[in-house]
């Protein structure tokens, strides 16, 4: 009986170990980088090699595509206004089409320094409502002094974490959680990349009555992409206002649906109004059914 007990004892200590080890390095490691992620300004294009892709001038990088684009728009108007008088379909006055492809076709080529105004303005907006939070609380509003909160206010270490106790099962799920969060938010990281780089085509397409469609569904998912910075920031200021100096279970659960709102922050925006799925979780749940 006692042999068994000893190796009951090495077996558990031997999982404490190994969560210790996971907790402990998600905890040094991810919390910075998901604040770098999640909190997106004006600086992520900032890329010597993302500004080559996009193009510095009319002649080259995907601006260079979109000015062709614009030449081909012309001639698909030029040749849909002359077959117009012999099929007597209703057609775009010339006057209105050239002022618009001229007016778009600035803004196009300009297109850069548009998002980039775009991007600093949602930054600005969140990093008020951060501020907010900083002047009233005392506290920095971010992911890593979030984790430095729940860690104090649920007297837990993860250096003595016991994954077989409710606190060290709770511990378990913020951590990976949190981890779910940064692949989440990677995705829209990259995905706010790709939405850049089709700004200059989603501009274009307001030349022609046609296409103009292309433009409000790109300006609809970009905005939801960056919206959910918002919810995020909001979502960081409620659960630093609440009072968990008493770490009882009730104060612990909440600290879990919080990170939980954190992770469903896109399915609330989509809901909302549309946009594109961020979810790590549904992501890997359509690569597996495929």
């Amino acid at each position: 009986m006692e042999n068994t007990a000893n190796i009951t004892q090495t077996i558990i200590d031997t999982i404490n170990t190994i969560f210790e080890n996971i907790l402990s390095s998600i905890d040094n490691n991810l919390y910075s980088v998901l604040d770098d992620i999640t909190f997106i300004s004006s600086d992520i294009l900032t890329d010597k090699n993302f500004e080559k892709i996009f193009g510095t001038s009319a002649s080259n990088g995907i601006l260079l595509i979109a000015n062709s684009l614009l030449l081909g728009f012309l001639l698909y108007y030029a040749i849909r206004y002359l077959m117009s008088h012999l099929t007597y379909q209703n057609v775009e006055h010339p006057f209105s089409f050239i002022i618009k492809m001229i007016l778009f076709g600035i803004c196009m080529n300009f297109s850069f320094f548009i998002i980039q105004m775009f991007l600093d303005l949602n930054f600005n907006i969140s990093l008020a409502i951060r501020n907010l939070g900083e002047n009233l609380f005392g506290k920095n509003i971010c992911f890593s002094e979030l984790i430095s909160t729940i860690n104090t206010s649920m007297s837990i270490n993860t250096n003595s974490i016991n994954i077989f106790s409710i606190d060290g099962l709770i511990k378990s799920t913020l951590s990976l959680s949190l981890l779910s969060l940064v692949l989440s938010y990677s995705i829209r990281y990259i995905t706010i990349k790709v939405f850049v780089l089709l700004s200059p085509f989603a501009l274009l397409s307001l030349t022609l009555n046609s296409t103009n469609w292309f433009f409000k569904s790109w300006l609809k998912n970009l905005f939801s992409l960056l919206f959910i910075q918002i919810i995020v920031s909001l979502v960081l200021l409620i659960l630093f206002s609440l009072d968990f100096s008493s770490a009882n279970l009730l104060n612990k659960f909440i600290y879990v649906g919080g990170i939980y709102s954190l992770i469903k922050a896109n399915s609330f925006v989509r809901e909302f109004i549309g946009g594109v799925s961020t979810d790590a979780s549904q992501a890997v749940n359509n690569f597996i059914k495929h």
